[in-house]
Formats: C-alpha cells, sequence, structure tokens
C-alpha cells in the first residue's frame, strides 16, 4: 500500500476502529432501543423454537371447541374451527418475522447497488435510475405491493418479492444521497488519484461510510414490511390457508369480531408489539450511528 494509500485509507480505519465500541455504548443506554430489542428477540425465539415446544398442531381443527375464550386448556381461545390460537400465533410469528425481514433483504439487495452506482458515476445513469426511482415513489407503497403481488400471485414468497420491489426504490434514494456526501471527501479523491478501480473505491470506501443509515433505514422498513404482509395476507394475497400468519389470522377473526373478539385481539397485539419493537430499535440505531451525536 502506497503512502497515499494508506491516508486515503486512514479515516476508514479509524472509524472502524471506534465507532463499533462508541455505538454500542449508545445504544446499550437508549432504554427505548432495548426494549425494542427485548420484544424483538422475545418474538423471533418464539418463531425460532416454535417446533420444539409442546404445542398442538397449529392446523387441528375441533368441533367441539368453535370459538372458545380462552381457558386453561387454550390460553389464548380457539378460533372458528376449533384451532388453538396460541399455537397459530407462536407458527404465524415464523411467517410475519420472515416476511418482513427477507422483504427488506430483497429491497437493499436490488436497492443500494442502484443507489451507488446512480450516485456515484452520475450523468445519465443518474438521471435514468432517478426518474424511475421518483415514478416509483410516486406511488404509494402498499398499492404498488397489491398490485404486484394480485400479478406474481397469492402466496408468502410472492408477497414477500412484492413487498421487497415495492420498498426498493426507498433505499434508491437513501444511498444516492449519501454516496452523493460521501464521494467528494479527501480519501475519496485520494483513492482516485492513485488509480484504483471504481469497484473497489465504491466497496471500500463508499459503501462501509454509507452502511449506517442503510442499517438504520432497514429496521424501520422491517416494521413497515411486517404491516404490509400482514395486509396483503387479511386481503388473501399472503400467507395462504390453513397455513397460520397474523394477517390471515385477522382475516378470519373480522367476521366474528362480536361473538369472539379474543381471534382478533391475539394478532393484532402481536403486529402492534412487534412493529413497535422494530421501530424503537430503529431509532436507537439511528442515534446510536449518528456521528454528530456526543
Amino acid at each position: 500500500m502506497t503512502a497515499i494509500d494508506q491516508v486515503a485509507a486512514a479515516p476508514i480505519a479509524s472509524t472502524e476502529q471506534r465507532a463499533p465500541s462508541r455505538a454500542w455504548r449508545k445504544l446499550k443506554a437508549n432504554k427505548g432501543a432495548l426494549v425494542g430489542l427485548a420484544i424483538i428477540g422475545f418474538f423471533a425465539i418464539l418463531a425460532l423454537i416454535a417446533p420444539l415446544l409442546p404445542l398442538s398442531d397449529p392446523n387441528a381443527t375441533s368441533w367441539s371447541t368453535i370459538r372458545k375464550a380462552p381457558s386453561a386448556a387454550h390460553w389464548l381461545g380457539t378460533d372458528d374451527i376449533g384451532r388453538d390460537i396460541l399455537s397459530r400465533m407462536i407458527w404465524g410469528a415464523q411467517a410475519s418475522l420472515m416476511a418482513g425481514v427477507f422483504s427488506v433483504a430483497i429491497a437493499v439487495l436490488v436497492g443500494v447497488p442502484f443507489g451507488l452506482i446512480s450516485g456515484y458515476f452520475g450523468g445519465w445513469i443518474d438521471m435514468i435510475i432517478s426518474r424511475i426511482t421518483e415514478a416509483f415513489l410516486a406511488m404509494p407503497f402498499l398499492i404498488t405491493a397489491i398490485a404486484l403481488a394480485a400479478f406474481l400471485g397469492p402466496s408468502l414468497s410472492n408477497a414477500m418479492i412484492a413487498i421487497g420491489l415495492s420498498a426498493m426504490p426507498i433505499f434508491v434514494r437513501l444511498t444516492r444521497g449519501q454516496v452523493l456526501a460521501v464521494k467528494t471527501e479527501e480519501y475519496i479523491e485520494g483513492a482516485r488519484s492513485i488509480g484504483l478501480r471504481h469497484f473497489s473505491i465504491i466497496t471500500r470506501y463508499i459503501l462501509p461510510n454509507v452502511f449506517a443509515p442503510i442499517l438504520v433505514q432497514a429496521t424501520l422498513t422491517i416494521a413497515t414490511a411486517i404491516i404490509a404482509e400482514a395486509s396483503l395476507s387479511f386481503l388473501g394475497l399472503g400467507q395462504q390457508p390453513p397455513a397460520p400468519s397474523w394477517g390471515s389470522m385477522l382475516n378470519v377473526a373480522k367476521n366474528f369480531l362480536s361473538q369472539a373478539p379474543w381471534m382478533a385481539m391475539w394478532p393484532g397485539m402481536a403486529i402492534f408489539l412487534v412493529v413497535i419493537g422494530f421501530n424503537l430499535l430503529g431509532d436507537g440505531l439511528r442515534d446510536a450511528l449518528d456521528p454528530r451525536e456526543a
């Protein structure tokens, strides 16, 4: 490594050494972020250990226990065809959390590269990508997701693709803006002056410096994706019966709000708590990763 290259890499190296410990200290000091992390961890652990728990079959029906209120036999009650709601809630957590995480993963993997290319190269490439992004952003997120899910067909995997593609423009615009701010820094100019390839500059110097806001946005978008998946399942475009998901459980429960309110209460509360958890964690990460905050 030449002297110039060492100078160019110095900001990254020093940042990598100091930022993780400082960010972790700030995150631990944020009680809201810790509460959000605890909520997310609780539901994630339940989803992961669902096969190990002594639960009844979430799809097993019982005509003798239709719409039974919570009791010792069925802690959260039963639904319209006698299925145990607790079992369906825990198994449904897998679908809802997986939809949120994988949808955002699709959005990040597709949107961030386009944002990097658009912001770094500029010119006609930037113009084309920006105009397409603005066209997508002009349409409401949920409407776009519903349209794509209806086009792809009703299933959980198609719902995740639809939600991911609908959220992708957010990451294109965010990444482009961050790249425009970073690419004028002196260490980027130093990397160019020693003849580094564009790919090396983007991956070694630009991407690490725009990663923090992308991570924060991804955390917040997971909450939006979970709501979107519940909405698509509610409309019959997501997880298909009899497989459980919180959205499909609400779809069934809407017909029995007066006779069996617990059918809607538990999945609705679960969605509320998980969304609150991701929002709290996202806010905490934003404060912890902000270099302007002491």
